[in-house]
């Protein structure tokens, strides 16, 4: 944990000072390199990065297959912004809020002695067939 928090505040940060660029990426790689943006060298630290942070919150929560495609969708959605300095911490407060108070209600309300990861993952199953079906993909 206490190696896996400074990490974590970095990578962040890293990425955060990064959404400008990442805003001009969202045209594409064309309009992108046209406006002098170094297309290789930007997707391979967000790779990186995104490695890191995926990394990190498997090594301290475990394995939740679902819960990246449930939050950044939700919160695409939620927000109706391209930027992505609003998607960022939007998809951050929408993640740790969900957790929290996710484990809450199971523990609380409905009184189950399941993890959260297991709703979490029937929920972001049936969240992804929605999709799918929403884009006539199946």
């Amino acid at each position: 944990m206490y190696f896996s928090a400074p990490m974590l505040i970095l990578a962040c940060w890293l990425l955060f000072r990064m959404h400008r660029t990442l805003d001009v990426f969202w045209l594409d790689q064309d309009n992108a390199k046209s406006l002098g943006v170094d297309v290789p060298k930007v997707t391979r630290n967000v790779f990186i990065l995104s490695a890191v942070l995926i990394a990190i919150s498997t090594a301290l929560v475990g394995p939740i297959m679902f819960f990246g495609l449930l939050v950044t969708n939700l919160s695409r959605e939620m927000f109706h912004s391209y930027q992505h300095k609003t998607l960022l911490i939007g998809c951050s407060l929408l993640a740790i809020s969900s957790l929290l108070s996710g484990q809450w209600i199971i523990e609380n309300v409905f009184n189950f002695e399941t993890t959260l990861s297991v709703v979490i993952n029937f929920l972001g199953g049936i969240y992804f067939l929605y999709l799918l079906l929403k884009n006539k993909v199946v």
